[in-house]
């Protein structure tokens, strides 16, 4: 079957003035780009009353409501970037996979992935199953203006891991046993999964992204020496095929200190940071030529405004330190998602302070 042809550097949008594109691009930007992982969510009442009415996977294959909640951040907070509305399982969705996202839980899956047989049996993503995403980005990049559009997908090895333990986890038992255990269906799993997320991923670059992320939620899980041996081909073979884009592609985990300059020789523009590792020093840990995006623990948004303001001045002139280390640029993020508790004033605010700096 040929793949569509992507959107060319020429005909995608052209924004030249944007924050964020200019940072995550190496280039330097007219202020601080800041957004949100998770800024679409249950931290804003207008996301709460439209969820009220939709369970999570149905408004994840809607696409105007994927359109709408992608909107509602970007016109409450002046953020830098959009992130589109979805979930990480998604893809495996595309791929006919029966799972479900329950309340309270997460995403849970209907027959585990545990042996070689169920590797086998995992089919292709078909792309008219997530043909309401690309309509969700076309509705989005009409609807945007100068604010651009970031497409993400799970990476393999958090995919992996929600299929192989069935469900969210906190130690990736199942997982790494399997790694460990039996390596030859391990990389084949793995490499379905890369295939399953580079074609979700051109879904949406075909439909007008302007950058993406992927997201290896549980890297963090592992030690270098397995990251290398067993994730980091995989992850790399996403970023080379996505390369012909020519749009930032950020590399994100938790925990991922001991990885980060693994992480970032896999050919990604943007190597996201957690809270745990400064700035300056992720500058030095990672490929030359590499932007940062990071770092401000999401519960300093429960602590107060004082404590807010501190830190977020603090993580400003630690990016600022990392960018004279040799960093390409700096994005001001989270270093994981809002939580849910959050006063969204507070990020209305936070963000013009940031944009004020």
């Amino acid at each position: 079957m040929n793949r569509p042809t992507h959107t060319s550097a020429d005909t995608r949008r052209d924004l030249p003035e944007s924050p964020y594109l200019a940072a995550a691009g190496g280039r330097k930007p007219r202020r601080i780009p800041v957004w949100f992982m998770r800024q679409a969510g249950r931290s804003l009442p207008e996301y709460r009353a439209l969820r009220a009415h939709h369970d999570m996977l149905s408004a994840c294959f809607d696409a105007e409501l994927v359109c709408e909640i992608t909107l509602q951040p970007v016109r409450r907070h002046d953020v830098d970037a959009a992130i589109l509305f979805s979930d990480i399982v998604v893809p495996l969705l595309g791929a006919g996979i029966d799972l479900d996202i329950v309340a309270g839980v997460g995403p849970v899956i209907e027959s585990p992935v545990r042996t070689a047989a169920d590797v086998a049996a995992i089919k292709p993503l078909e792309r008219q199953r997530v043909q309401p995403i690309s309509n969700a980005v076309s509705l989005l990049v009409s609807a945007l203006g100068d604010v651009p559009l970031i497409g993400f997908a799970g990476a393999p090895f958090t995919l992996a891991s929600y299929l192989i333990e069935g469900g969210p986890s906190r130690h990736h038992a199942r997982t790494k046993a399997m790694m460990l255990a039996d390596p030859d269906s391990w990389h084949a799993l793995m490499e379905k999964l890369t295939d399953i997320t580079v074609g979700f991923l051109r879904v949406q670059l075909d439909a007008g992204v302007d950058a993406i992320q992927v997201f290896d939620s549980w890297a963090g899980t592992l030690s270098l020496a397995n990251y290398r041996a067993y994730v980091q081909p995989h992850s790399a073979r996403i970023f080379a095929a996505l390369a012909e884009y020519g749009v930032p592609m950020t590399h994100f985990g938790v925990g991922t200190a001991e990885l980060l300059g693994a992480m970032s020789e896999v050919g990604a523009t943007v190597v996201g940071v957690d809270w745990r590792t400064s700035l300056a020093d992720a500058a030095a840990r990672v490929e030359p030529g590499t932007a940062l995006q990071g770092n401000l623990d999401p519960v300093v948004l429960l602590a107060g405004w004082p404590v807010v303001e501190r830190a977020a001045r603090a993580v400003v002139d630690d990016g600022r330190r990392a960018v004279d280390a040799g960093a390409a640029g700096h994005v001001f993020n989270l270093g994981h998602g809002v939580l849910p508790e959050t006063d969204p004033a507070v990020l209305t605010d936070l963000v013009s302070l940031v944009h004020s700096l």
